[in-house]
This record gives structure tokens, sequence and C-alpha cells, in this order.
């Protein structure tokens, strides 16, 4: 077994085209967050991205408290295994209890206050009890078991930080510390629109050479997911006025344009031109597959992605470029693709673009592998219901079976 380089190249082995790296690094320099703020019910916040530092207004926990049911005990008293006490009083979560006197013990339950007096607490399963009485059949050691007050989080100390995307952990934790209001960055504005005289959405009846608009419901959902304000202004026909028009309308109204087809080379591909006219395009072809034609630029201060039309392609392209893209706008700390390593259950020939393959894991003789998708055409969509990630192959790279390769899931990549 050989590892499969996971880092990503420097240089590109195709003449005139950018690596992914140098791609990445081009869109994130032209990203400035929105600046714009507003205050959220915590009930509200999934998946938004923190604006303010936020501190705890309290100790969690707020008292010293069992970490388990048993018996609150003075450790001086169990220095010994097969100590004898009295119980004198019993302790559920959410009350307190009276002073423990020496020689005696308490029965307390898990999230319970540790009653004034014990300094331990003896898991029930180290006793042998009655109602009356316990043996602890234990040496018992100063602090067992108690949870002491702010060990999780301290008054006044940092709970989360600006530009933490807020998931439902976090959600948690600032309910844990009373938190329920606080300051996020305003929601991204993405328009977004398609051409293509050949597509038609949905529940219409398709004529000679047309297809469905399956590029419109990937991305809408894609956005819909990073919580973005969703602008779509549906199918543009394939010329360059209706081009140009579409475009002045969504840049005047968004924070960021993505489009669908139009991108590349031919003579009925409109939308780069047209952004040529009205703005700048800063960034066109890149070296990997699916996905070599992504147009970046801007028309005015507004932001452009132009997206292939090939339906893996805009998916694939989206998770690696967009994706980045949209949490830097939105202020996240946290913007790029986390890769993981496992082992490939497929050949891969050498290719001269980084390639980006659809796969299943599964266990395998004690090992994750990778499982590849019979067909990797850039049409083919059902690769990506049927894949949970995909493997990144460096430019130049060859896959053997058993090769440890780099490997990026779908869940938690929006």
């Amino acid at each position: 077994m050989k590892d499969i380089k996971i880092s990503t190249v420097d240089c590109c082995s195709t003449p005139g085209l950018l690596t992914v790296d140098q791609a990445i690094e081009k869109i994130l320099s032209q990203a400035i967050a929105v600046e714009q703020t507003e205050s959220v019910d915590i009930l509200d916040a999934l998946n938004r991205v923190l604006a303010e530092d936020l501190l705890s207004t309290i100790d969690v926990p707020g008292y010293d408290n069992s970490a388990m049911d048993g018996y609150a005990v003075r450790s001086e008293d169990c220095r010994l295994a097969g100590a004898e006490l009295p119980v004198t009083q019993r302790i559920p979560a959410g009350t307190v209890g009276t002073t423990l006197e020496a020689g005696t013990a308490a029965r307390i339950f898990t999230g319970a206050p540790i009653p004034e007096g014990a300094d331990a607490v003896v898991m029930q399963e180290m006793c042998d009890a009655d109602e009356s009485r316990v043996i602890i059949n234990t040496e018992v050691k100063t602090g067992a078991n108690v949870r002491r007050a702010g060990e999780d989080i301290a008054k006044h100390s940092p709970v989360l930080h600006a530009g933490k995307r807020l998931r439902a952990q976090e959600l948690g934790l600032l309910a844990s510390v009373g938190l329920a209001e606080f300051k996020v960055r305003r929601k991204l504005k993405v328009a977004i629109f398609f051409t293509g005289d050949e597509i038609v959405a949905p529940g219409q009846a398709l004529a000679p050479g047309q297809i469905y608009n399956s590029n419109r419901y990937t991305l809408r959902g894609l956005l819909q997911a990073m919580n973005c304000d969703v602008v779509d202004l549906g199918i543009v026909p394939d010329t360059l006025e209706a081009t140009l028009d579409i475009l002045k309308q969504a840049a005047s109204d968004a924070d960021l344009v993505i489009t669908s087809g139009g991108v590349s080379v031919g003579e009925e591909d409109y939308v780069r031109i047209a952004l040529e006219k009205l703005g700048e395009l800063s960034m066109w072809r890149i070296a990997m597959k699916p996905g070599k034609p992504v147009a970046f630029g801007k028309v005015d201060k507004t932001l452009f992605m132009g997206l292939p039309g090939n339906p893996v392609a805009v998916f694939v392209t989206f998770l690696v470029f967009a994706r980045a893209l949209i949490l830097k706008l939105q202020g996240a700390d946290d913007v790029l693709l986390k890769r993981f390593p496992v082992v490939a259950d497929f050949d891969w020939r050498q290719v001269r673009r980084q390639e980006y393959l659809r796969v299943r894991l599964s266990q395998k003789n004690n090992q994750t592998v990778a499982q590849l998708y019979p067909h990797q055409g850039s049409g083919v969509l059902s690769s990506t219901s049927w894949a949970d990630g995909i493997v990144e192959v460096m430019i130049d790279a060859e896959i053997n079976k058993g090769d440890i390769v780099s490997y990026l899931p779908f869940e938690g990549l929006t």
C-alpha cells in the first residue's frame, strides 16, 4: 500500500490553466464579508455566523454537583474500604440538601448539588446499601466524581468568537450559559440564473432536443442549505442581449451572482462575454475534472461566479469553490474543505487535471474503503446521489487499489 499525496499541487501541467489551489486563492482574495449585522433569537440562529465575541455571564456548571448516581460523603470518613455510614438525606437533581454531618452519607443523583460538608461521591455500584445505611466498598479520595462549578465554562470567559458558524452544538452551548439573543452577520443575498434554450422546468412537456433544468434545483438546494437568501431569476434565453440584461439586474440586487452554463468557449456561451462587457473576468479555466470552465469576476462591486453547465460539474465546483466563497462572504472563520484519508478500492489512471471522483465508503477487512461509482461522466447526476463523498486525485497522480487517497464527505460540506 502506498500513500497518494493529499495536499494540492503548486503548479499545473496543463499550460494556461489554473490549479484548484490557485483558483481558490484568487477567489478568496476578492471576498470581503458583509458588514451589516442583526440580532437574532437563538431559535433562529442555526447556520448563521456570529458577528461578536460572546462571554459567559455564569459558571457552568453553576455549582459543584454529582457526576453520577451514588452517595455523597466526607472523604475523611472513607479512607479505608468497608466504612459503614448512616444515610441521612436524599438529594435528587433540582434540589439542595442540608449540611452533611461528619460520619454520615447522603443518597445523591447525577447533577444534584453536592451538599455542604461533602467532598466526594461514591458511585452506587461500589456500595451496599438499604434505605438507612450504606457500606462503602472502596477507598474514597477527595473530589472523586464531583463536577466543580465552572469546570466547563467559567464566568466572564469566552464562549464563542465572532466568525463562528453556528451548528446545533453551538446553539446548545450558548443556551447553557443563558444567551438567548446575539448579533450575527446578515444573510447573504445570492442571485442565480440559468442559460440554455434546451432547458425547461420540471412539470413541462419536453420538446425534441430539450432537457429538464436539474441545475436550478441542485444550486438552490445548496444555497438554501448554506442559509442564503436566494434570488432566482430563472432561465435566460441564449442571446447576448438577454444575458446582459439579466446580469445587470442580478448584480444590482445581490451580494453574489452564480450562474450555470454559458461560460465555456462555444458561440452560444454568452455569460462569459456579458461578464467581460459589464465588468471584469479575473478567472476562467481550471485544471480540474469535472468543471474546467469556471468563471469568476465582478460586475461593479458584486462578485460573480459562473459554474459549468454539466450537472455533476455544477455540484462539484460549488463544493470546491462557491462554498468557500460564500462562507467567507458570510464572515465565517473556517471556509476550506476538510479532507480525510481512506483506502481506495479501485484503480485510476494518471490524469492531467485534478480530478474529483464520486465514491461511497464501506468497511472491508477492518478498513474504511472508497468504492467508485462505475460511471464518472460529468453528466451522470445519479452518481452524486449514490455517493457519500468525493475522492480528490492530484494532477499526474495514479491510484492503485489499496492506496491511501484524499476523501471529502458530502455530509457537512454545506
